[in-house]
């Protein structure tokens, strides 16, 4: 009997050594300071794991224990944040975080840039330097342009070049999830080639133009002309790189030899064009359901499309007829 009273409270007392560990093991782990990183950074979602992944991206020295202790707080949002003083108490710091949201300015990012006057343009409105975004950019790269969808983005502005570049990126990332979820067939794991053909596509469009109704017609040209083995011939596709918004001409045409030139070679380019639009993306993944092979800027700055080359000639033809009266008429005005 004695032995197992003995046995009884020899187990109690081991329990409540283990209960007291566990009530103190929090209050210690309280006492350890958070190394502190980087002051500004984005937080691309409130989920734990991402919490607490950016902060050691950002050279916090956090743990997977304090996932388990996160679970306790009130999660930081979704948003930029500025860490001024790293306070002593570890749970302090994870409370103080919570609060510190930091303010943003809204930056436009346009459509038809490459990353080269992305970044440009990104270090002119937020005085940063443009070497240093255009390598985090190249860092960071999986199609070599258009990673970066145009459009809307809230950056703080004592945020440093790396951490508005991955902001920049994991919002895009974002987006492309969200557009895979909505339109993909295999929704939860899309194919990473699937969705790099769409946004060359989607840049092919964005280059060719801005007309919203339009994106979904050219879409079809380029579907048509695909499936029966046609090549683009599409000016646009030449604009890439170091050649964005210059003019294409027959000697370019003629000189260019790489796979971006859609009058030589079958296909699509090698990588996408330039940032596009939402919308660009859309029409890439669904095209307007047409005959259309051909099509043509016109004189109002919109396209005439032709379902065969004949109708083609014709609609050029009546556009270097109705250009060529108004350059008589203008000049026969000027002249009386």
């Amino acid at each position: 009997m004695k032995k197992l009273i003995r046995k009884k409270y020899t187990f109690l007392r081991v329990l409540a050594k283990i209960f007291i560990v566990l009530l103190l093991l929090p209050l210690v782990y309280n006492y350890i300071p958070v190394k502190k990183g980087k002051s500004t950074f984005y937080l691309p979602s409130s989920d734990i794991n991402t919490v607490i992944d950016t902060l050691k991206e950002n050279g916090y020295g956090v743990s997977d224990i304090d996932k388990i202790m996160l679970q306790y707080f009130k999660t930081p949002k979704k948003g930029w944040y500025t860490v001024k003083k790293t306070p002593k108490k570890r749970f302090k710091f994870f409370e103080q975080l919570s609060q510190k949201k930091e303010k943003t300015i809204r930056v436009k990012l346009y459509a038809g840039e490459n990353s080269i006057e992305l970044t440009k343009r990104l270090a002119k409105n937020l005085h940063l330097n443009h070497k240093k975004l255009l390598q985090e950019y190249r860092r960071l790269t999986k199609y070599l342009e258009g990673d970066i969808f145009a459009g809307y983005y809230q950056v703080s502005r004592k945020a440093d070049e790396r951490a508005v570049i991955t902001a920049l990126f994991q919002a895009s990332s974002e987006r492309l999830k969200v557009f895979a979820h909505q339109n993909c067939s295999n929704a939860s794991n899309p194919n990473e080639l699937e969705l790099k053909v769409l946004l060359i596509i989607a840049s092919i469009i964005q280059k060719e133009t801005n007309n919203k109704h339009e994106m979904y017609l050219i879409s079809s040209v380029i579907e048509n002309r695909l499936n029966k083995g046609m090549k683009l011939q599409m000016d646009g596709t030449l604009n890439y790189g170091k050649h964005s918004h210059k003019a294409v001409t027959p000697k370019r045409i003629r000189r260019d030899r790489s796979y971006y030139n859609t009058y030589v070679y079958g296909g699509i380019p090698p990588a996408p064009l330039c940032t596009v639009t939402m919308t660009a993306l859309d029409a890439a993944m669904h095209p307007k359901k047409t005959n259309y092979l051909y099509f043509m800027l016109n004189k109002k700055g919109r396209h005439d499309f032709a379902s065969s080359y004949k109708q083609h000639v014709r609609n050029i033809r009546a556009f270097r007829s109705k250009k060529k009266k108004q350059k008589k008429d203008s000049n026969t005005t000027k002249s009386s």
